[in-house]
């Protein structure tokens, strides 16, 4: 690996992994959702107070940032807790990383695609309505979240196809969803990038989007997102893109100082989907 392509990843990764201070923020249970290999993966779930099997609420499920390296779930859980407090199933789920599992992007997308699959598959038990599944994400979580809106392929042998993995919306925080020449990642996805870069794989079937990012992200230039906004606009989707003056990269993280407004800039667009009901 070229030095310079190693700065930018530790870059990256320290930039996702800041600060996540969660003590005493946990969810009201954990399931192993998929075995690889060796490796059991876990999806931590936030229910609404009074939840029950038997609702149908909507869900959202969070992927953690840290370049496909590195992260931990734990990272959303101050979204799922405040979006449980609103009355929806949040979900952060763990995947496959290098440094864990010697994996590649590609097992990322799988897990991200296996995780959507199988709370879809268990809506009934989990108290979630199935049509109405979100994905959201930081960073290279977002490119997981944005991936299973928009690849074709990347699916875990032996899973049943028939369960759609698409989720119904997204919400996306500095993500990684550009990984095209001159795109973050490029040189780890280079021998399959058209396949696996959500901004090349846009379709009409690709939900709502929310985005946000920093005008300073040392990683994601604004103008790759806005050229994301564009193209979804272009096939007459829905794409909104909010822009925080002289944020950073992982800006959005509660040890960072700037939680808040993306918070509530993100409950705005779901009640404006119909999956949060309005604040009063």
């Amino acid at each position: 690996m070229k030095k310079s392509t190693l700065i930018i990843l530790t870059l990256f990764t320290s930039l996702c992994l800041h600060a996540f201070d969660v003590e005493g923020i946990d969810p009201n249970e954990s399931v192993v959702y998929k075995t690889a290999g060796e490796t059991e993966l876990k999806l931590h779930i936030f229910n609404p107070e009074g939840h029950k099997a038997s609702d149908k609420r909507s869900a959202i499920v969070f992927f953690f940032g840290g370049g496909w390296v590195g992260g931990t779930p734990k990272q959303f859980f101050p979204q799922c807790d405040y979006l449980a407090s609103r009355g929806m199933v949040a979900i952060s789920a763990e995947y496959r990383v290098r440094s864990r599992n010697k994996t590649t992007p590609k097992e990322c997308v799988k897990d991200g695609k296996s995780a959507i699959r199988w709370v879809r598959q268990h809506a009934a038990e989990l108290g979630i309505d199935p049509n109405k599944i979100l994905a959201g994400g930081g960073s290279a979580g977002g490119h997981v979240a944005a991936a299973t809106a928009t690849l074709d392929g990347f699916d875990e042998e032996g899973e049943d196809l028939t369960i759609s993995a698409r989720p119904q919306a997204l919400v996306l925080y500095n993500p990684v969803f550009d990984n095209g020449p001159g795109g973050y990642g490029h040189d780890r996805v280079k021998e399959y990038w058209e396949a696996i870069s959500p901004i090349h794989n846009l379709d009409k079937d690709t939900p709502p989007t929310v985005v946000f990012l920093g005008t300073k992200d040392e990683l994601i230039p604004v103008a790759t997102a806005e050229e994301y906004k564009s193209r979804m606009e272009s096939l007459r989707l829905r794409c909104d893109l909010y822009l925080y003056k002289d944020q950073v990269h992982g800006f959005f993280n509660i040890g960072r100082g700037f939680y808040e407004e993306p918070l509530q800039d993100m409950d705005r667009f779901l009640v404006s989907l119909g999956y949060l009901e309005a604040l009063k």
